[in-house]
């Protein structure tokens, strides 16, 4: 319910892009709620605006129609400055691509987003434990370039994780990894949850990372069924 902390509730959206030819329908009355310490994952064919609906919860693309909160907030109601703070601070993000910075260590690519605010006391320490966490202790001073893709995807899950955010959103976080590493950081991705507490949000073609999810839904057609709860 909007309003009530630690809640994620997405009630009657809808995204359209403008065409020559009309309205191009993407998402249509999508809703769903999710509380802390919940995980769900989106599936669907390619092209069905997975990806679209995870960018409007994580606020990076406002819908054209509906509301989004989070722990009570809407985002979309909030200033420029405000806006940015809200993702910086209560979302986390992991892509399939870990957009690490190839200039900076393992270490400063963890610390990057806290380097938004003046003062953020204790930063280095918890990058440093989720590096820990992650296995990747000795690997703290290498940069991207020196990892293989599954260390270089431990790396932006830490990242995620560094400001301690409510919400966790992946973007096929293995879909550029073997079978061996995909695993490997699939049960890090779920042990970083539990221990954080996050609401988990995965969008993936991968079934066995899919299943890992408390709640499954699929989308397609523009329509978000619950496949399993």
């Amino acid at each position: 319910m909007v309003g009530v902390n630690n809640v994620l509730e997405v009630k009657e959206l809808s995204k359209h892009y403008p065409t020559p030819r009309g309205p191009l329908p993407i998402l249509t009355d999508v809703s769903l709620v999710l509380h802390r310490g919940d995980s769900a994952s989106i599936v669907g064919p390619s092209g069905s605006g997975k990806s679209t609906l995870l960018y409007i919860l994580g606020a990076l693309d406002p819908p054209t129609s509906g509301v989004v909160t989070l722990d009570g907030d809407n985002p979309f109601a909030l200033a420029e400055r405000e806006l940015a703070t809200f993702r910086n601070t209560r979302v986390g993000f992991v892509f399939q691509d870990h957009l690490l910075l190839p200039q900076c260590t393992v270490l400063e690519n963890v610390l990057v987003p806290t380097l938004v605010t003046d003062t953020d006391p204790g930063a280095t320490e918890r990058a440093r434990g989720l590096l820990e966490q992650v296995g990747l202790t000795e690997r703290i001073d290498h940069r991207p370039a020196e990892l293989s893709g599954g260390e270089r995807q431990r790396v932006a899950l830490a990242r995620a994780l560094i400001r301690e955010p409510l919400l966790l959103l992946c973007d096929e976080p293995t879909g550029n990894l073997d079978q061996g590493s995909a695993d490997a950081v699939s049960s890090l991705l779920f042990g970083l949850h539990k221990a954080q507490q996050t609401i988990l949000v995965v969008v993936t073609h991968n079934e066995l990372l899919a299943d890992r999810c408390e709640t499954r839904y699929r989308l397609n057609e523009q329509h978000l069924d619950t496949v399993r709860r």
